[in-house]
């Protein structure tokens, strides 16, 4: 049981309505209705009776919520009371990101760090995981966000996993294959790419199921930018493996499942070598906004 679901279970019993709570703890509203369904199958019972139109709290609701908002008071009290020994606080903290990060909203976390610590100054660096991972075991970065393949587990660091997620074929509106549903790595074999630099992680996932599959793979153009990727693949220039997540609200762009096609894991990695007051705050701000 986490703090942030005793959050959302408190927001949908005040607002009942799972859109509304959704907005006023700042996560979309299926990483909301996710994490209260896991929370309701871990405690064996329903929360919440819900249709398309209603929502109310069931008795098992209703017994659970005053011991939810207490646990949730106690916390926050807990945090005041650790952050008045040092008083307010202040300094620099550095938050390293890959170019394309889904499992976190990171200027809705930053507005909720900024707004209850405004004497801290955030310096955010994009850059590659593999970089991200020795800026922070080197003390040059305090918290990174982390995209690799599945396999792989960042080492050096303290991390924890936040989601993992199945690429997409990303298309033009205008290619050939943008009105399948479902491809095969195999349909994609005579396809002209264009992916992240060669030998970074944000490809090598792409790479490896290729690899796997024992197909070739033409990576004609590179680029560390998802903007300029999403540009080129938009241009039809070439086609693209990304988060579906990634994609931007209409562009003339379609995104394909792919059976077999890679995944990534993303992470949050940071050190546990003398942390910073501020370090440490801004970490739990984001591990409590995961969507």
């Amino acid at each position: 049981m986490e703090l942030r679901q005793l959050r959302y279970v408190l927001a949908v019993a005040e607002t009942r309505n799972f859109t509304r709570a959704a907005e006023q703890c700042y996560v979309v509203q299926s990483a909301l209705s996710h994490q209260i369904k896991t929370l309701e199958d871990e405690l064996g019972v329903r929360l919440f009776a819900r249709t398309s139109r209603r929502v109310e709290l069931t008795a098992a609701g209703e017994a659970f919520l005053p011991s939810a908002r207490a646990s949730l008071e106690a916390a926050e009290r807990a945090a005041a009371d650790a952050t008045a020994t040092i008083g307010e606080l202040r300094g620099p903290v550095t938050l390293g990101i890959i170019p394309s990060v889904t499992a976190l909203d990171i200027p809705r976390a930053l507005r909720t760090f900024h707004q209850a610590h405004p004497a801290v100054r955030v310096s955010l660096r994009s850059a590659a995981s593999d970089e991200l991972i020795s800026g922070v075991a080197a003390g040059a970065v305090d918290i990174a966000v982390l995209g690799l393949p599945e396999t792989v587990t960042p080492s050096g660091v303290q991390s924890v996993e936040l989601a993992r997620e199945r690429h997409v074929a990303v298309v033009s509106t205008e290619h050939r294959l943008a009105g399948r549903r479902r491809l095969r790595l195999a349909d994609l074999a005579e396809e002209t790419f264009v992916d992240f630099t060669a030998g970074s992680p944000g490809r090598a996932q792409s790479d490896l199921a290729f690899e796997a599959a024992g197909i070739p793979r033409d990576v004609t153009f590179e680029a560390m930018s998802v903007d300029l990727i999403l540009d080129l693949v938009e241009q039809n220039l070439a086609v693209a493996l990304l988060p579906p997540a990634i994609l931007r609200p209409g562009a003339r762009l379609a995104a394909i499942a792919v059976t077999g096609g890679p995944t990534r894991s993303e992470h949050l990695a940071w050190s546990e070598f003398n942390p910073t007051p501020a370090a440490t705050a801004l970490l739990a701000v984001l591990r409590a906004s995961q969507v």
